[in-house]
């Protein structure tokens, strides 16, 4: 089209471009009153039609553009231009758009300009026009002309659209005015304007952020540091409000308080957020340490000076908060570093100058070493645990894991993600992600030669299958989880049918997990007493197993042989609240005379372990965490002296194997034949089921056969050799 100039001077402020009646149904878009063309590559603009006298009239073939219009597209009157109608794609809509001001003729006037009042009129002026980063459009305000250049433009679905920020204005759009010194405008009540824009989307979507099973955490995040800021300065002060200036994210570790942090910095539209690793701020220089807290609060500190409530919001994140910010007097290396570091930490968030345009988000696992002055009310006073995962949350997370995978047809059609969340109980978003890694590797190995690395790779037919999550899962193992090796082995052969009696109270103890998964109540503990070696630890180790809960752990005086008193307490306690971390969970006192120190001369005991013992059996549970005890023991008599006994909400008595129990194992070993077994049965009474192991094991020796081989030959043990050994061991 031919390139000519507005037929109006009112015309240029309208942002328009104008052509014949009968050009003008070529731009027409479907379905909708507007008229959108793309003009030289450059910008789309709306196109109308100068309803002028007839001597103003364009002619067909021909389209009017403004000065600053045809100097963007870089044409001249009487030029010939390309024209496309341009139809918009979805989610098109401007959610904020960054204007540059300055006035139209330089000048020194100084001017005022309300960010509020400006953007309802740019609103209404400009409603449905397309805006492009670097457009220039020239407007009118009250009685004054200026220019404003789009310095960014972000729309609902994406930032960019085949490259080139734009969007269309609507009426959710939000305005964000820049103007520097040398113009000589003043931008006011642009921070009342911002509190209904704070962040730069209407809506969030965390799986599009990467972050996943955290929705609930998020509404308390947005409920306590953010609402606030939502309103205007004149809601807030009616209402007496002040904002939240601190958070404070603590968990697991692997559970996204980092990932979460540094996304919430991204959402908003204050400044870029400062991250800063806890060690990062120490230095070996007097006085530097605690100059480099401060320099973190410097441009929050000049924002407020300079423009007071107009300010900005600075977000800063500490990593690793507890490595710089440990509880007062706790440190022992004599030069107080750390004790100077909380204190001007406290001074600039809460102090005499404190500021009300930052937010300090700190992240940490250990809350417990945090100064206790850091987390009351006008600090870090809000405190969101990221926790593990649920079943919906693991779903989410293994989805945005295998998003670019799934999208590029390389994830297997047999992969159920539902059913890999089901399996992996108390795994961290963390390790799910390392499932995932290990997943891909071995789909990629599979296409490599070990003999030609340099071989080329059909990277078409590359699948990652549901087998190979699975041997990722055998692969990586939860921190928190149930440790399914250490069960094993507390029963290396297995669990064998004893007998009615021990039947019996397998089924009670179950009857206790039954319990603990449908009713809330104080934590159900359970004692299995009985001689060393009837398979009190075996029992109980298979319950653990059978149960299906996520968390079961064993705590036995084996693991913690040649530790002090006060670290073999501080182990119990850490299983415990490691415990509380998951919805169900079990931990096995195992032996809990030898993890006491009992010894019979004497008697002595560790009183310290006892009391923690004592503390943590009684305890409840806090609110969505279940836990069953159980406890083994051979030496009831101790535990009734000291009084642990009675800690336990049952005991069940587990006994020793009697003839027909032998008799009944011997079957099931199938390592005699069936005459042997019914004589060596007879010989037996009242006998530990482990020590029945051991004589088996010891004649099998005798008969020259492995340890391995002996329960899967089908050649049958030699009486003889099964009665001497008895002999031996038991003297009958």
């Amino acid at each position: 089209m031919k390139v000519t100039t507005t037929p109006a001077a009112h015309l240029a402020f309208t942002n328009l471009a104008y052509c014949s009646l009968s050009d003008l149904c070529q731009f027409a878009v479907p379905g909708t009153d507007l008229f959108l063309a793309n003009v030289a590559d450059v910008f789309i603009l709306s196109f109308s039609y100068p309803f002028l006298n007839l001597t103003s009239s364009i002619h067909d073939g021909t389209i009017a553009l403004n000065a600053v219009q045809r100097r963007h597209a870089r044409v001249s009157a009487d030029d010939m231009v390309t024209i496309s109608r341009f139809i918009p794609p979805e989610n098109f809509d401007l959610t904020l758009l960054a204007l540059e001001i300055e006035f139209v003729k330089k000048g020194t006037k100084n001017e005022q300009v309300d960010a509020v009042l400006l953007s309802t009129q740019l609103k209404r002026k400009f409603i449905n026009q397309v805006l492009t980063v670097g457009q220039r459009v020239t407007f009118e305000y009250h009685g004054t002309n200026y220019i404003f250049t789009v310095n960014r433009a972000v729309t609902e679905g994406q930032d960019q659209f085949n490259g080139i920020e734009r969007g269309i204005i609507s009426n959710d759009t939000y305005f964000v005015f820049e103007a520097s010194n040398a113009t000589g405008i003043k931008i006011i009540n642009q921070r009342e304007a911002a509190t209904s824009k704070i962040f730069k989307e209407k809506e969030f979507n965390l799986q599009s952020l990467g972050i996943g099973g955290l929705n609930a955490e998020f509404v308390d995040i947005f409920r306590r540091a953010f609402a606030s800021r939502i309103f205007p300065p004149h809601v807030r002060n009616r209402l007496g409000a002040k904002h939240v200036k601190g958070m404070l994210l603590f968990g697991p570790p692997g559970t996204g308080k980092t990932l979460m942090a540094r996304q919430i910095g991204k959402m908003l539209n204050g400044k870029e957020p400062k991250i800063v690793n806890g060690p990062e701020v120490l230095s070996k220089f007097v006085g530097e340490t605690e100059k480099n807290v401060r320099d973190l609060f410097a441009d929050a500190e000049n924002d407020q000076k300079n423009l007071g409530d107009d300010s900005e919001l600075h977000v800063i994140i500490f990593d690793e908060i507890d490595a710089i910010c440990k509880s007062r007097g706790s440190s022992r290396d004599g030069t107080g570093v750390h004790d100077s570091i909380v204190n001007q930490l406290l001074t600039k968030i809460d102090g005499v100058e404190a500021l009300n345009n930052v937010l300090l988000i700190g992240m940490t696992n250990r809350k417990d070493m945090l100064d206790e002055a850091l987390l009351r009310p006008g600090r870090l006073e809000v405190h969101i645990e990221i926790g593990l995962p649920d079943d919906a949350g693991r779903l989410e997370i293994l989805q945005i894991h295998t998003k670019m995978m799934k999208e590029n047809s390389f994830l297997a059609p047999d992969v159920n993600l539902q059913e890999l969340a089901a399996q992996t109980k108390n795994y961290s978003g963390a390790e799910l992600e390392g499932v995932v890694k290990s997943a891909t590797s071995y789909a990629l190995n599979r296409h490599l030669s070990m003999e030609d690395l340099t071989k080329p790779v059909d990277e078409e037919n590359i699948k990652v299958t549901m087998e190979d999550f699975l041997q990722a899962l055998r692969e990586v193992k939860p921190a928190f989880g149930a440790s399914s090796k250490d069960l094993q082995n507390c029963r290396p052969k297995g669990f064998v049918d004893c007998g009615d009696r021990q039947n019996l109270i397998y089924e009670r103890v179950m009857f206790l997990v039954d319990q603990v998964v449908n009713e809330r109540s104080p934590p159900v503990t359970c004692l299995l007493e009985g001689p060393s070696g009837s398979g009190k630890t075996a029992l109980a180790a298979t319950v653990g197993m059978d149960s299906n809960f996520p968390y079961v752990k064993i705590v036995s005086a084996e693991t913690m042989a040649g530790l002090q008193e006060s670290t073999k307490s501080a182990h119990i306690a850490k299983v415990f609240e490691d415990a509380y971390k998951s919805p169900l969970s079990i931990v096995i006192l195992d032996n809990i005379e030898r993890l006491l120190e009992y010894s019979e001369i004497g008697p002595r005991f560790s009183n310290t372990i006892f009391q923690t013992l004592l503390i943590f059996l009684s305890q409840l549970p806090p609110e969505g965490s279940k836990l069953l005890v159980l406890g083994t023991t051979s030496e009831l008599t101790f535990l009734n002296a000291v009084g642990l006994r009675k800690a336990f909400s049952v005991t069940y008595s587990v006994p020793l194997l009697r003839t027909e129990d032998a008799k009944k194992v011997l079957k099931q070993l199938n390592v005699f034949s069936e005459d042997d077994i019914e004589e060596a049965s007879k010989a037996l009474n009242d006998i530990p089921i482990k020590q029945l192991y051991f004589l088996i094991e010891m004649a099998a020796q005798r008969d020259g056969r492995s340890k391995e081989t002996i329960y899967t030959r089908k050649e049958k043990l030699n009486i003889t050799h099964f009665f001497d050994c008895l002999q031996e061991v038991t003297g009958y």
